[in-house]
């Protein structure tokens, strides 16, 4: 940010400047033409004709400078067939005539004509000058001849005044860039301070000793910090999330391990069955945590969509293959995409369609719609349903009311677990249309 800032005030400065110079510059050469234009302007008022046609002043210029050699300050009159008709400060030198201009106005132009080409302008030589020069031609009253006034006048003191005003720009410039320089710094420096804090604030928390970045800071920064927070929360809730399914999933392993291992040391003849009965209970635990820390680790993806018709299309198939004597039909909306990975739905549609099928009385029935920002799931069977005070509790991880069929009482609760981790919901209710269990399954719709 300073180095842009830096680079930004120099180039304006010296942009800035240069237009300056070049104004000032000019201003000061136009008064100095005005003044070579007035001195022409009275040595043609003074110009008069002689008795041989030739051009005679009837009266000096004011200014004694013209009487002195090499003053600085001279003027000649020059014609088609006469000499030319000098001030006294030329001396021995004669003034060249500009052959550019063919018009009658006054001209200026700079002149080296008095310059030593081999040693250039020496100020200790007072006849090596550089000139600045006004010219006129005019033809005066009574004569067919064009003649050519000249005024001339050392650059010197022209040079000086650029100079000065130069000197004063540079010094100018540089201090006020010097300041605009520190006053960016300044605020660079001040306008930083908060992310300093910020910064402090997160090595903090990086060694334990906060467990948010907390602090008045302005308004600018207060949306990140905010941010901030909040994916520390995050975080620590993932960090507590994964320390109670490691336990849960400790847990549930301990029972059948305890199981396995005593039946091993009574040695009990039915070992080998009591070690495949325990196995795929521990390896149904294994997967129900499995599939929770997938889709944990899936949900904070924003290109998280499942096109829910497929999936339900997909899992009917799978489902009426394993129990051909049960009608599973299907309808709804055909366009609703969900915020939810495509194999996690999948996952939670077949444990719900598979459950249906296996308790129901052989009709299941699947619907989807759309409903306030949601895609709500349907899923409805004709079997004996669940009485009102169990439907919470058979969400619980291996709760079963029908012991009588195989399983582990884990499809209900993987359901109820990936929706909510997907910010779903899961419910049970009646069906009022085939008078069994009707499973609501709600999830964010993808936009």
């Amino acid at each position: 940010m300073l180095l842009v800032a830096t680079a930004w005030i120099l180039l304006l400065l010296v942009g800035g400047g240069l237009a300056l110079d070049r104004v000032l510059t000019g201003a000061i050469t136009r008064n100095f033409d005005d003044q070579l234009d007035y001195l022409v302007s009275s040595l043609i008022v003074s110009a008069e004709l002689g008795s041989r046609g030739e051009v005679v002043l009837n009266r000096q210029l004011a200014d004694q400078r013209f009487l002195e050699p090499n003053s600085g300050a001279y003027w000649q009159i020059s014609g088609k067939g006469y000499e030319a008709f000098p001030s006294m400060s030329l001396w021995d030198r004669r003034l060249k005539s500009n052959k550019v201009y063919q018009d009658r106005n006054i001209h200026f132009y700079d002149s080296d004509e008095f310059v030593d080409k081999r040693s250039g302008a020496n100020r200790d030589d007072p006849g090596n000058q550089r000139l600045r020069i006004a010219e006129r031609d005019l033809t005066l009253p009574g004569s067919p001849v064009l003649w050519r006034f000249q005024v001339a006048e050392t650059r010197e003191t022209l040079d000086a005044q650029i100079a000065t005003v130069r000197r004063t720009l540079v010094r100018s410039f540089a201090l006020l860039g010097l300041g605009l320089v520190a006053m960016a710094a300044l605020q660079t420096w001040y306008g930083l301070r908060p992310l300093r804090k910020v910064r402090r604030e997160i090595a903090r928390l990086r060694a334990g000793h906060t467990k948010r970045v907390a602090g008045a800071l302005p308004a600018e920064v207060g949306p990140m910090v905010d941010e901030l927070n909040a994916l520390v929360e995050h975080n620590d809730r993932q960090a507590e999330e994964a320390r109670r399914h490691a336990g849960n999933l400790a847990h549930a392993l301990k029972t059948p391990l305890s199981v396995i291992m005593n039946a091993a040391a009574a040695g009990q003849a039915d070992l080998p069955d009591t070690v495949i009965r325990e196995a795929r209970t521990m390896r149904r635990q294994i997967d129900h945590h499995l599939a929770r820390a997938r889709a944990v680790g899936r949900r904070g993806s924003a290109h998280s969509r499942a096109e829910v018709w497929s999936s339900i299309v997909a899992v009917e198939r799978a489902v009426a293959r394993l129990y051909p004597n049960v009608r599973i039909d299907v309808d709804g909306v055909k366009d609703a995409v969900a915020h939810i990975e495509r194999q996690d739905l999948d996952e939670i549609l077949g444990n719900l369609v598979e459950n249906a099928a296996k308790y129901g009385g052989g009709s299941v029935f699947v619907t989807a719609r759309l409903e306030a920002g949601y895609v709500e799931i349907l899923v409805e069977d004709d079997g004996m349903g669940i009485p009102e005070a169990d439907r919470i509790r058979i969400f619980d991880r291996g709760v079963r009311l029908d012991t009588g069929k195989p399983g582990t009482g884990l499809g209900l609760a993987i359901v109820r677990d990936v929706a909510e981790i997907y910010g779903g919901t899961a419910s049970l209710e009646e069906s009022e249309d085939l008078g069994g269990l009707l499973v609501r399954l709600r999830l964010p719709a993808a936009g």
